[in-house]
């Protein structure tokens, strides 16, 4: 432990720059994939012919080495081959393609009665998705949510292999050393982080879903 901390103080210039680099990776990536997702799931939802084509689509995408899109995204989108936006493109679009199966079938799973008794109050079909739909979907695309942060934190880590710098080049500088204390330091903080992101996601849903505490308590 005294070896952690030592190298931990020793890097901690280097070690607080990758982490705050792998938070906005994966967590920005988080974001900007659940925006995506958001209409394309409601798109599945809602015309059930276009689900079938969007989640095979999207699990292709996530079938795709991470490796391989990192290495990709430069000619795709022009970009320098050690600019941090190719990881976090490629991370969206895992999100993506993980979150749209999660929306639409969050959205699905909104009883039919309940949908048809918000009608009968004279919600209209955009009312009914934001105040019905969207809200009762929560926990589910809140579960999604959480696995695809975990599996946004872990992949960062493969873009070291390509020179991105963030936490993986704690992997790599050990490997390169033959160090142990570096490697073990690095996935102790990719752990910590991966919790952190899935505490802030539950607290969020505990706080957008106030009915659910209410029916606990009863």
């Amino acid at each position: 432990m005294s070896e952690l901390w030592n190298y931990l103080r020793a890097n901690q210039s280097d070690i607080a720059r990758w982490t705050w680099t792998t938070v906005w990776l994966a967590g920005g990536a988080l974001v900007a994939g659940l925006i995506i997702a958001l209409p394309l799931g409601w798109l599945a939802n809602r015309y059930r012919w276009t689900y079938p084509p969007l989640v095979t689509l999207a699990g292709l995408i996530y079938t795709i080495p991470s490796i391989v899109l990192f290495v990709t995204m430069p000619g795709v989108l022009g970009t320098k081959v050690l600019d941090p936006i190719n990881v976090g493109v490629a991370l969206t679009a895992y999100t993506v393609a993980l979150m749209v199966r999660v929306v639409a079938d969050g959205l699905s799973s909104v009883s039919g009665d309940t949908l048809a008794a918000a009608a009968a109050m004279g919600y209209t079909g955009r009312q009914r998705l934001f105040a019905v739909q969207l809200p009762i979907s929560i926990p589910v695309i809140g579960a999604g949510l959480r696995v695809a942060a975990v599996s946004n934190v872990s992949l960062v880590s493969v873009a070291s292999l390509v020179g991105v710098e963030q936490l993986g080049a704690l992997f790599v500088r050990g490997s390169e050393q033959g160090a142990l204390v570096p490697i073990v330091l690095g996935v102790i903080i990719v752990m910590v982080l991966a919790f952190a992101f899935d505490a802030v996601i539950l607290i969020g849903v505990r706080l957008l879903t106030p009915w659910q505490r209410a029916v606990r308590a009863r």
